[in-house]
Order: C-alpha cells, then sequence, then structure tokens
C-alpha cells in the first residue's frame, strides 16, 4: 500500500477537500504530532435487519446493486470488507454517459451521483443485510445532498436498483426505519430505478486501501470501516476484495 497520489488524482481531488474537511484533517494532524489519539471514530447507527428480505433461488450465484452515499470511497471501502461481496466498483449513475467524468460530476448538475457497483453472492449475502450495513454504517441516511464535508446532489443518499424486488424491499426497509424513529430525522434515501451505472476513472478505485493515510480517509472513511468490524463482526473480511485494474 502506498500513500502517494498520480497525477490524475491530484488534479480532482481539490474539490474533496472542502474547508470543513481541511479544518478537520488539520485537526486530525495536529492531534497526531502532539501524541494524542486524534478524534473519535464517527458515530453508526445500530439498526434492525429488514423484516422483508429477498427469496434466494437455489440457482442464483450472483447480483447487483448500486448504492450512493457521499463520496464512493468510503462506500466503496465498506463493502469490500463484506463477506459475500465479490466486487465494488465506484462510478457515477444517474445521468448520461457523456457527463459520467469527476471534474463533469464536481460541478453538481449531471443528475449523477457519486455511487458503488456492488457484486455479491446471495448465498453468502442478501440484499437486506447489504442494506443494513449501508444505513447502518456506510453514510448517514439523514443528510440531505450531502455527506459529511461534501454538498451538492453528487452526494446524495440513492438506490439504485436494479429489479423491481430490489426496489420494493428497499422501500420497505426505509418505511421500517422511519417508523423505528432509530435516526434522528427522517431518512431522505431516494430509490431512483431505471439508470445507468459508469465506473468512474482507474485512479479512484481502492482509493480507501491505496490511500489509507489520506487525511480525508483517516478522517471520514476508516471510521467506516471500523464500525463495520464492530457492529458486524459476522460478515466483516479483513483483506477486501480489490478492483482489478487495467495495466495498460
Amino acid at each position: 500500500m502506498t500513500s502517494s497520489l498520480d497525477t490524475g488524482a491530484v488534479a480532482g481531488l481539490a474539490r474533496r477537500l472542502r474547508p470543513t474537511a481541511v479544518l478537520a484533517a488539520l485537526i486530525l494532524l495536529a492531534s497526531f504530532a502532539v501524541g494524542t489519539r486524534g478524534p473519535a471514530a464517527e458515530e453508526a447507527a445500530v439498526i434492525p435487519a429488514p423484516t422483508l428480505d429477498e427469496a434466494v433461488a437455489p440457482q442464483a450465484t450472483s447480483e447487483v446493486v448500486v448504492l450512493a452515499g457521499g463520496c464512493f470511497w468510503g462506500v466503496q471501502g465498506v463493502f469490500q470488507h463484506v463477506k459475500g461481496v465479490t466486487n465494488a466498483v465506484s462510478g457515477y449513475t444517474g445521468g448520461e454517459q457523456a457527463t459520467a467524468h469527476y471534474e463533469m460530476v464536481g460541478e453538481n448538475d449531471t443528475g449523477h451521483a457519486e455511487s458503488v457497483q456492488i457484486t455479491f453472492d446471495p448465498r453468502q449475502i442478501s440484499l437486506g443485510h447489504l442494506l443494513q450495513i449501508y444505513f447502518s454504517v456506510a453514510h448517514d441516511p439523514t443528510e440531505f445532498n450531502h455527506q459529511g464535508p461534501d454538498y451538492g446532489t453528487q452526494y446524495r443518499s440513492t438506490i439504485f436498483p436494479q429489479s423491481a424486488d430490489q426496489a420494493r424491499i428497499a422501500k420497505a426497509y426505509i418505511a421500517q426505519l422511519n417508523a423505528t424513529h432509530i435516526f434522528p430525522a427522517a431518512i431522505v434515501t431516494t430509490i431512483e430505478p431505471g439508470k445507468t451505472f459508469y465506473p468512474a476513472e482507474g485512479y479512484h478505485q481502492n482509493f480507501l486501501t491505496t490511500h489509507p493515510d489520506y487525511p480525508y480517509i483517516v478522517y471520514n472513511d476508516l471510521p467506516k470501516v471500523a464500525n463495520l468490524k464492530r457492529l458486524f463482526p459476522d460478515v466483516y473480511r479483513v483483506e477486501p476484495t480489490l478492483v482489478a485494474l487495467s495495466s495498460n
């Protein structure tokens, strides 16, 4: 692993470090300098499993769902550590192929959300269990069009179902969680079917793993992986399933 950034990453990361993120990073680095442990891990919600889940067909070996919940670095990083997930790719969903590029999506007018295409084995982990992780540790579903230091519709909380059954289960789970009032505010997660996923640039893939010392990752995303390990030890995987990148 390395904490260095390639040229493409450097060109695209200025937007990620918004003023609040810069301040958070400075506080974090200062705490390390004086020998303290730094900020506590961000809060995670302890929530019940969905009462409605998919029925797994015996012949089913692979399924795909696309989830958006803020910066795709953290969402991808979390699900890469989940047993039963065979691939988790960062990308853009909600807009056109022509605008599925980091700099264009950052203008907040493409309709895209930073998202993660999750391929999983439903015999090992169900869609409902993935959604439980999504709502619990991967992001805060009550934040409207932002997550942490990142603001804009590209950071919205959205489920992009790949089937009517996925949409039905997601809708039922949101209603279930809202009825329990576990969260301090209503869930704002949208369900947007019929949208095409476009993979992000190579330098965004596996970012949490390849840049573990990057301040944004340390402050915003590593605590999510720690919360996954703490709250879902039965499905936590130490070694992440990484995206295979082209050598070209």
